[in-house]
């Protein structure tokens, strides 16, 4: 484990004194021989089939941790001791002996801890047991304490999470970004081998499976086989990455989705690490870490590029958040999903504003919800915009544990100590009262059926409004409810032969159905929900038309189990949900392709087509580039719509179908009830299902097994490969951190409305043949069938920088109208590609800025949406308001993130994005002020202050370094001197 840093920057680092401020402690010092042997007594769950050991998953992790926590503390006390060691106190068992030591929160006696909701007492817990006056200060754990005060004030503090998560979409760059600092390292004459994580990290290989087989029985092995085909060489990569870095495991393909792997599996509650008691905590580098709340673990989503930092012993900076105390009381109604109830909340807390905040959820309400309904509200955290969508451990919480395969011990030892450490809830005594930053009340018996579209997760569509609002849909102009179909062609039918028959198409007609996403298949209630209205339909006779493509992909390979205990995945593979893959498909939009026939009907006759998926987003472009409409819906009503063949139908008063016996066949008469499903779900879900999932996957398959990686520290880049290239990162870097970059007279590369997603900015779908990805890919031999995506095309920079705003449905106001992912080189006059534009002005020495509205990068924590830019030479993006995570990638990638003033934006300032800016930014760092305001002048004579946020003290230090890889690269160098 050696080089691992252990450093969070007390003061600015500038250009004069790059590093003399860091104060870094390396590990590299520690021979092999003072670390503490790998447990010899492997638990049941074998360890992944990696090469390595056989050796448990979980018992590895805890080593790791444990060698790492032990050695962390002691080069703490190098700089001091920790403050608050009076504290430390034993956790007795109740039969005898002890769990371990503790850092006690009560033994502060400390009034306010009391009033502190529970997740801000997760980030109080780190700081104190991290306190060591040199990461992190009695003052950061004073500013926690007076949350009540500090919060308002937008105060930073440090956190230490206990692990990292990835998946390999995002796992692949970040992956190649450590082989590169390896290099780095090497060239700048260090040890490459200080480049390695301090924390456990889980690298999940989900993102990957492709939709190419539908309603089919060999679906699953043949996607299976089309995924290892094309995706051989990073996986590869990966299998290296796992075996080169220490403390890094990665689960196979076809083992199921990150989350819900996370939250089975993965998840600890609390960590046990060398007898240091502490609360489990994870940042991923996927938006919907955020799952694992729901099981009372504080987790949430970062760019690969800080989840790279957080691995290397970085300590993340964050503003101490706000939290919402979003109260729940009564029960769900008959009829009503746990996928009704997130669409709800979603549409509730993006209306209150909580971007930025922790939403945490209490009440009398809560008793009702099961853990995976919980999971369910949590993993839409991003949708709604908040941090985080937290749930404090409770008798719910320990239940789900010892169902998913938890020991008893285990078990027994995370209720210790979280009651012990004020950290649990008993629902069945009075609570003490805590304060909120703000209120919102939810009774869960207001909550009806609904869906959510056609372009936007938060809004919402109750079902018995859905034949009107399609209706509005169609008229409304161009927009996020709108398609400008004229009237005349709203009932427009459009024929075509489907297999050598004849069928028809309109508007409004699905044609993907998908039980899909880590947000549903997790749950077991909407699951079999779902497999209980197949059943219904399948014996009233009604079927789904064969155009339409249905598909199942679970998050785990407990839902197939208790799916085919219950007898009713029949029911389903007879509508066409035949099991697909174990991972992330239709959501991210790995849909696979239409038939021919189908595709060639929508295009050819503009027909606005319809996805419906059991999913978390549903931006424009991302499920399938010719769905228009695309609608979030219960795993049921998936079933249901799919039944229907369109989202233009009332259920209460329009037939679904006709029924073998020539009735007419309503939405009532296929839905469960709640005792229905609940029935199911006691008799089918059963522990011994998680155990023997988990053990089998951590053997890995035979496809991944049979993968043969090198074991050399360093990487081999392969200039040839078009899936792993070596990215320019490091091409000219030196000890000399390069401060701000002047931004003058830069042209406007895009002029952007509200909302543009990380899907806008870096598409993870197909390839188009047209683009200048293609054009790359094609010169290098590559088959258009073997493109693959820009997802699985994430480890080469080249194909990337292409990609950057190449989705097909860009709106960008320099094209005066016109829909694309094309733009206007401002000197000459032309329409270009994005990408060959951006490249014509880096040629000319010309820098490029960015006009964007509000929520400008929302979506998933995509850093490739940051990378891309600033490849393509991209040197700041004037906004009215970023998202969260990806504000934060643009900084760590060194481009600066401005936000009009309140009531102003490129509109309203007369702005068209023909003009050229220079941001007026001190040219030295140390004379930047997080929040400050700078002028932005155009050579038309305009002129407007902005805000830079810039939100920390760190971020500008990685600023002045030009971002945090070479940040982190010199400190480690310079800590070795």
């Amino acid at each position: 484990m050696a080089g691992v840093l252990l450093a969070r920057s007390s003061s600015r680092l500038t250009s004069s004194s790059p590093l003399s401020a860091s104060g870094a402690y390396l590990l590299s010092s520690i021979s092999p021989s003072s670390r503490p042997p790998l447990p010899s007594n492997p638990v049941p769950r074998s360890h992944l089939s990696d090469g390595r050991s056989p050796i448990s998953h979980r018992a590895l992790v805890r080593s790791y941790a444990a060698v790492a926590y032990r050695f962390e503390r002691r080069f703490a006390t190098m700089a001091t001791r920790n403050s608050y060691e009076s504290i430390l106190t034993t956790l007795r068992k109740p039969g005898g002996g002890d769990f371990g030591k503790y850092y006690s929160l009560p033994a502060l006696t400390d009034p306010r801890i009391e009033r502190l909701p529970y997740s801000i007492r997760i980030l109080l817990e780190s700081a104190i047991r991290n306190c060591d006056e040199f990461q992190v200060t009695g003052k950061d754990v004073e500013k926690i304490l007076d949350w009540e005060n500090t919060a308002p004030k937008q105060v930073e503090i440090p956190f230490k999470p206990a692990r990292v998560l990835l998946q390999d979409f995002t796992g692949v760059p970040a992956v190649v970004d450590l082989a590169c600092m390896r290099d780095a390292m090497k060239k700048l004459g260090s040890d490459p081998n200080k480049i390695n994580p301090l924390v456990p990290v889980d690298l999940v290989i989900d993102h990957s499976v492709q939709v190419d087989v539908a309603r089919s029985e060999n679906a699953l092995q043949a996607n299976m086989e089309l995924e290892f085909h094309r995706n051989k060489e990073r996986f590869g990569f990966l299998k290296w990455g796992s075996s080169a870095f220490h403390n890094m495991l990665g689960v196979p393909p076809g083992s199921g989705i990150v989350h819900q792997v996370n939250l089975e599996y993965l998840g600890r509650v609390v960590f046990n690490s060398g007898g240091m008691l502490y609360p489990d905590s994870v940042v991923g580098t996927d938006s919907h870490t955020t799952m694992i709340d729901g099981l009372g673990v504080a987790g949430w989503g970062v760019g690969g590029i800080e989840a790279e930092a957080a691995m290397l012993g970085q300590a993340m900076s964050m503003v101490l958040p706000g939290v919402v105390g979003f109260k729940l009381t009564g029960k769900l109604r008959n009829g009503v999903t746990a996928t009704d109830l997130v669409l709800t909340v979603t549409q509730m807390l993006r209306k209150h504003g909580v971007v930025g905040k922790f939403v945490e959820f209490y009440g009398e309400g809560m008793s009702g919800l099961s853990l995976a309904d919980r999971a369910t509200i949590a993993n839409m955290s991003p949708e709604y915009g908040a941090t985080m969508g937290f749930f404090p451990v409770d008798h719910v919480t320990l239940q789900y544990l010892k169902l998913t395969g938890r020991s008893d011990d285990t078990v027994a030892m995370i209720e210790s100590y979280l009651q012990a450490n004020k950290m649990f809830v008993d629902y069945s005594q009075p609570q003490t009262e805590r304060v909120y930053s703000s209120y919102l009340e939810l009774n869960l018996g207001d909550v009806e059926p609904c869906v959510s579209g056609p372009k936007r997760p938060h809004d919402r569509v109750p079902l018995k409004e859905m034949k009107a609002d399609w209706q509005s849909c169609l008229d409304n102009k161009v927009g996020f409810k709108g398609f400008a179909v004229p009237k005349e062609s709203q009932d427009k039918i459009a024929e075509f032969s489907f297999h050598g028959t004849t069928t028809q198409i309109k508007h409004g007609d699905v044609v993907i159905a998908a039980i899909t996403s880590c947000t549903n298949t997790s749950n077991p209630s909407v699951m079999l929900g779902a497999a209980l209205v197949a059943k219904k339909a399948c014996e009233l006779g009604l079927e789904v038309k064969p155009w339409i493509k249905t598909s199942l992909a679970p998050g785990s390979g407990v839902v197939t189990k208790y799916l085919e205990k219950s007898g009713l995945q029949k029911y389903l593979n007879q509508l066409g949900f035949n099991i697909v893959g174990y991972g992330c498909t239709t959501c991210i939009g790995n849909s696979g392709d239409l038939d021919e026939a189908v595709s060639a009907a929508i295009s050819e006759n503009d027909i606005v087509a319809a996805a419906v998926l059991s999913g978390n987003r549903n931006f424009e472009g991302r499920v399938h580039p010719l769905t228009r409409a695309n609608y979030l819906a219960s795993p049921p009503l998936v079933v249901a719509y799919s039944l229907a063949g369109t989202v233009d139908i009332d259920f209460e008063k329009e037939p679904i179908g006709t029924s073998k016996d020539g009735k007419k066949v309503y939405f009532k008469d296929i839905w469960p009830s709640n005792e229905e499903i609940a029935n199911v779900v006691q008799s089918s879900v059963l522990p011994d299902m998680f155990k023997n999932t988990y053990e089998a996957i951590t053997k890995g398959n035979p496809m991944w097994n049979q993968l043969s990686v090198p074991s050399s520290t360093l990487y081999a880049w392969d200039p040839k490969s078009t899936y792993i290239h070596e990215p320019p990162y490091f091409k000219d870097t030196t000890m000399s951190p390069p401060g701000p970059h002047p931004v003058k007279d830069a042209y406007c590369l895009l002029n952007f409305g509200d909302s543009i997603t990380t899907d806008h900015i870096s598409p993870a779908g197909s390839i188009h043949k047209d683009s200048p990805a293609a054009k790359y890919l094609t010169e290098r031999g590559v088959d258009p069938k073997d493109f693959n995506s820009y997802g699985s095309r994430r480890g080469n920079d080249e194909v990337m920088a292409r990609g950057t705003f190449a989705n097909i449905r860009l709106v960008n106001k320099l094209l005066k109208g016109e829909v694309g992912p094309k733009t206007i080189h401002i000197p000459s006059g032309e329409k270009l590609s994005v990408f060959d534009t951006a490249m014509r002005y880096k040629d000319e020495g010309h820098d490029t800025i960015i006009l964007a509205g509000a929520e400008y990068g929302s979506g998933s924590s995509r850093d490739w949406a940051a990378k891309g830019p600033m490849l393509q030479g991209v040197k700041a993006v004037i906004a009215k308001s970023f998202e969260r995570i990806h504000r934060s990638n643009l900084v760590g990638m060194g481009i600066v993130p401005l936000c009009f003033k309140p009531g102003e934006d490129a509109d309203t300032l007369g702005l068209t994005g023909h003009e050229r800016y220079t941001i007026n930014l001190p040219s030295n760092v140390s004379d930047i002020k997080p929040g400050q305001d700078v002028t932005v002048t155009t050579d038309t004579g305009k002129l407007f202050t902005c805000t830079v946020r810039f939100d920390t003290e760190v971020e500008l230090a990685y600023y002045g370094h030009g971002g945090i890889l070479p940040y982190v690269v010199r400190s480690l160098v310079d800590a070795n001197n």
